[in-house]
């Protein structure tokens, strides 16, 4: 009896030891997500830095494409590299990463991939702006992956999922008649096979619907926001995430005639994470 007590007493002690030294470093280590955001200029995010979320520490970071380097998740998110750029000045992606890890425990690394003014088809790409069709004067699709590449090498983990907010620039040449609605769509499903081909082919897609601007009929808005839902409908893996953002003029969330504002950015990063945890993997 007292030997199979000195056993116990043994055990207790080393097990405690191993605990107190780290021992279960590997199996407490605090698991990953890496999302991709990619858009135009509401991706980048055109609200204001003191009005966003302030993420605690080691809950989320943005990978650095310039550097090969994590850092803290802190608006303005973003940086002036292959084409993309940085937040002027607050992003809906602390908010996102804040959310997230509350409702996963994973820690989130955001990889930003957006520019202001791009367009889905290469009819709608304006002067310098760029484009994500595979076509035009500034293709940004292979920087993306470019970039992503790099980051999941970083990171040894593959991405867990691109979160779309685009459509504005597109919106706008189908009402100057310069792009139609067959022609969105099929450019929108495009680019989601190129950055499948490139990234897994069951990669999910995470779309944020386009809202609408003030001062202009919603002709081309609607029909892009009827594009994008029929693509979620029609392909696997493609979800609805946000679609609220027709709503923002009315909220008063708009901070000029295209661009929301940081609570509408906010409301975005936090409604998209809890799509995307609520969604089965």
């Amino acid at each position: 009896m007292k030997r199979i007590t000195l056993i116990r007493i043994r055990t207790i002690l080393f097990v405690t030891a191993t605990l107190l030294s780290g021992g279960l470093t590997i199996s407490l280590a605090q698991s990953k997500a890496l999302f991709v955001v990619a858009g135009q200029s509401n991706a980048v995010g055109q609200g204001q830095a003191d009005s966003s979320v302030r993420v605690p520490a080691g809950v989320a970071f943005e990978y650095r494409y310039q550097h090969d380097t994590l850092v803290p998740l802190a608006d303005p998110v973003g940086e002036n590299a292959l084409a993309f750029q940085p937040a002027r000045t607050g992003s809906a992606w602390p908010a996102f990463g804040e959310r997230y890890h509350q409702l996963t425990g994973q820690q989130v690394i955001i990889i930003p991939a957006a520019r202001g003014g791009s367009s889905c088809h290469v009819n709608a790409e304006m002067a310098d702006y760029g484009t994500w069709s595979a076509d035009g004067r500034k293709p940004l699709l292979a920087n993306a992956v470019q970039k992503i590449n790099r980051a999941q090498q970083h990171e040894k983990q593959s991405v867990s999922g691109i979160i779309w907010l685009q459509g504005e620039r597109d919106a706008n040449a189908i009402f100057d008649g310069k792009l139609t609605a067959q022609a969105y769509e099929a450019a929108l499903i495009s680019v989601i096979q190129r950055f499948r081909e490139a990234l897994g082919a069951t990669i999910p897609f995470y779309i944020v619907l386009t809202g609408n601007q003030i001062g202009r009929a919603p002709t081309g808005n609607d029909v892009v926001r009827m594009a994008q839902l029929r693509v979620a409908r029609q392909l696997t893996n493609v979800s609805i995430v946000y679609a609220d953002a027709n709503q923002f003029p009315a909220k008063r969330w708009m901070k000029d005639f295209v661009h929301y504002n940081q609570d509408a950015l906010n409301d975005i990063g936090r409604t998209v994470a809890e799509r995307i945890a609520a969604t089965p993997k």
